[in-house]
């Protein structure tokens, strides 16, 4: 099967709104995967600030798009081309597969925000220093 990266940052968006709780924010990229044609993994970046940028994720159940390549480029880009100590990401403390997911890939926990959630349940903070980044 093939694959294909895209740069499109609407179409990016687009798909990942479908899955996960995001809004546009203006200079969002995003990077796509697309299998045959069809969208089924997305990366969104904002919040850029020189520092760091938050990231999101969003896929296709069952599609297996998690491949060294697409994992290589999504962490490239804001760690190598913007040159970020660190990326970003917030889970709620319901989401435990979307935990393990972000802890599989590398990300620890750096903040517990109590209650900052949808219905008053806590949102934990992910962090992913370049130095323990392990697809550069």
């Amino acid at each position: 099967m093939s694959t294909e990266l895209t740069f499109d940052a609407a179409e990016v968006l687009a798909f990942c709104r479908q899955r996960i709780p995001v809004v546009y924010i203006e200079g969002m990229q995003g990077i796509g995967l697309k299998r045959e044609g069809e969208l089924i993994a997305g990366v969104l970046y904002e919040g850029f600030n020189g520092q760091s940028v938050w990231m999101h994720v969003a896929a296709m159940p069952g599609k297996r798009w998690m491949t060294r390549d697409y994992l290589r480029a999504c962490f490239q880009y804001p760690f190598l081309q913007l040159g970020v100590e660190s990326v970003f990401g917030w889970v709620t403390a319901d989401n435990e597969e979307a935990q393990r997911f972000d802890e599989h890939l590398g990300f620890t926990v750096d903040a517990v925000l109590k209650g900052a959630g949808p219905h008053g349940v806590d949102v934990l903070l992910y962090r992913m220093r370049r130095d323990q980044c392990r697809f550069l």
